[in-house]
């Protein structure tokens, strides 16, 4: 499990991008800080929030299986060089929250068409019971 908190110069604020492989199956969130965030936060996040929303989450991608074999000390500590200097989410992680918003955004879709369909049944309920009301008495 991954976590990487990075200034979003689109949205201008803070983010961080949770990515959890296992089974060789990719999930990504991420979780809008506002402003930058201290230690207390992130460390607060992780505890609180960060499995709920790993939980939630639907959408995964299937990625390449990496050998485990020891690292030499220096090119351990080039990779950790490199991975501070890269800014936001691996590619695999990209994919999986578009995936994820686009899921997301279809079942919005699907759940504000049924409730505009219910309040269309309602208020026709209402408009033959009116009308029912008025013919009453003749």
């Amino acid at each position: 499990m991954k976590l990487t908190v990075f200034f979003d110069e689109q949205l201008q604020f803070w983010v961080g991008v949770v990515e959890s492989e296992d089974e060789q199956r990719l999930r990504a969130v991420r979780h809008i800080f506002g402003k930058e965030p201290k230690e207390a936060e992130i460390l607060d996040f992780i505890h609180l929030e960060l499995q709920r929303l790993l939980d939630a989450t639907t959408q995964t991608v299937q990625t390449s299986p990496r050998e485990e074999r020891r690292i030499n000390p220096k090119r351990m500590s080039r990779l950790a060089a490199q991975e501070i200097r890269q800014r936001g989410a691996s590619t695999y992680a990209q994919q999986v929250m578009s995936m994820e918003y686009e899921h997301r955004k279809l079942e919005r879709k699907s759940d504000s068409k049924r409730r505009q369909e219910e309040l269309k049944e309602r208020k026709f309920a209402l408009k033959v019971q009116k009308a029912k009301l008025k013919h009453r008495g003749r």
